[in-house]
């Protein structure tokens, strides 16, 4: 993979349709619930061809996205940053002049995987909160690749560890990057794309008991093999009276940039992320998570 920087554009271009083609048959039950979720979502505004065509755009543009991690891995700083347009780099550093740290809240969407690489090449203390895969050898690779980088890589398990070194990175004012648009196991419940959606209650708690600034931030593809890494102004948290209302309003807020990121960019996600079915996790189980995060976010 090491080679992958130095091959001519046309035929990283058609190895990468390859691989689409060749995934998009194999996994397909990974393209079936795509296609529901599309078909739920934009039924009404796309045509079934319209559809059909998303779902492999959507499903290409993540072919590319791996491909494009890797060849990241290998290439040096000023390459990364020549690769990579950054816009709103003012929103960054203002957010910074702070001294409270940054959490970035991006979705699984476009060139995600190349925003710590970028604001990491340009010096910005970087931080990831990641799902380790089961493997501990692969994940300490990953990781190891991480720290090439530049970029500090926090474990999303266990979750009271993570916590802790969430906050200690924010204490140090560093970006952290949040991933936010998985729906599964969380304990607010808010609306995402016209259906009752459980989203964590994480990124909200932190801003509103750190003073920590959020920042939308999303790399998208633009024309041609152009990637701009896209850093909006601070989300504001909601502040009202009670702090678990506050926690609500803000994680729903949350949840409004990034559809809204989704719906402009909608061939760029992946289409995962929606919730299988409405649902409510039980009392004890929000009870438990909401213990926890509360408890930790108190010790910083």
């Amino acid at each position: 993979m090491a080679s992958l920087p130095h091959l001519p554009p046309r035929l990283v271009s058609a190895f990468t349709k390859f691989l689409a083609w060749l995934t998009f048959g194999l996994l397909w039950k990974y393209r079936k619930r795509m296609t529901e979720n599309v078909a739920s979502v934009l039924g009404s505004e796309l045509g079934c061809d319209q559809q059909k065509v998303l779902v492999w755009r959507a499903w290409l543009n993540f072919a590319r996205g791996v491909l494009e991690t890797m060849t990241v891995m290998h290439l040096s700083r000023d390459e990364i940053i020549g690769k990579i347009k950054l816009e709103g780099e003012e929103h960054l550093k203002q957010a910074l002049e702070m001294g409270k740290g940054v959490l970035a809240i991006s979705a699984h969407l476009g060139s995600f995987t190349l925003i710590g690489g970028r604001l990491a090449a340009a010096g910005y203390p970087f931080s990831v909160i990641v799902k380790q895969p089961a493997d501990k050898r692969f994940a300490q690779l990953i990781d190891d690749y991480r720290a090439q980088l530049g970029i500090h890589t926090i474990s999303a398990k266990p979750r009271r560890e993570a916590a802790r070194e969430i906050l200690k990175a924010l204490r140090n004012n560093r970006i952290v990057l949040i991933i936010a648009d998985e729906f599964k196991s969380g304990d607010v419940m808010v609306d995402f794309f016209q259906r009752k959606a459980p989203a964590p209650r994480g990124p909200a708690t932190l801003a509103l008991r750190t003073g920590a600034v959020t920042l939308p931030m999303f790399a998208v593809r633009g024309s041609g093999e152009s990637i701009v890494l896209s850093v909006g102004p601070a989300i504001s948290a909601e502040e009202r009276g009670d702090i678990e209302e506050s926690v609500v309003a803000t994680t729903a807020l949350y949840t409004r940039h990034i559809e809204a990121a989704i719906r402009k960019y909608p061939d760029q996600w992946n289409w995962l992320g929606l919730p299988r079915r409405d649902g409510k996790m039980s009392r004890a189980e929000m009870a438990r998570l909401a213990k926890e995060t509360r408890a930790v976010a108190d010790e910083g």
